[in-house]
């Protein structure tokens, strides 16, 4: 069964739908605050939706490689956040060193300002068979980037 280009944009445009909506799940619904590096890896997907739209609506193909380097760029945030994660490299300082970075003294000194904890980014918050988020995202951002490259080589 060959699959068409708008059918296979629609399929990439909903796997960021799915990915970003079970970020949000986990973050409203779960209570797992995300870390600077997993609002990074939101975008892309954002972006993806948008220039899915857009395809669907105009049909013109090449909006399909955008889809790509949006896929492959939130892939490339995941796997910078699993060596992270796993300790292969240092993270940003302002979420892996415990920064107050844009706290003003001020409020960390107020007890009736609420300043909420740093989230770690490189710190496994969540991980299912061994994974982590940040790796699911690589894993199944890649998945995408090649349904946008199958759609941006349909006919």
């Amino acid at each position: 069964m060959t699959l068409t280009r708008p059918t296979l944009i629609l399929l990439a445009t909903l796997g960021s739908v799915a990915l970003l909506g079970g970020a949000f799940a986990f973050q409203y619904i779960g209570g797992l605050a995300p870390c600077q590096l997993c609002l990074w890896q939101r975008w892309p997907h954002a972006a993806a939706i948008l220039i899915g739209l857009v395809a669907l609506l105009t049909g013109w193909r090449g909006l399909a490689w955008l889809g790509v380097l949006a896929a492959l760029a939130t892939a490339a945030i995941g796997v910078f956040h699993v060596g992270v994660e796993q300790k292969w490299w240092e993270g940003l300082a302002s979420c892996t060193a415990g920064s107050i970075e844009g706290i003003s003294a001020a409020d960390l000194l107020n007890p009736t300002k609420d300043v909420a904890a740093v989230v770690r980014c490189d710190e496994i918050a969540w991980s299912m068979l061994g994974v982590s988020m940040a790796g699911w995202n690589v894993i199944l951002s890649l998945i995408l980037a090649g349904i946008w490259a199958k759609a941006a080589r349909t006919i």
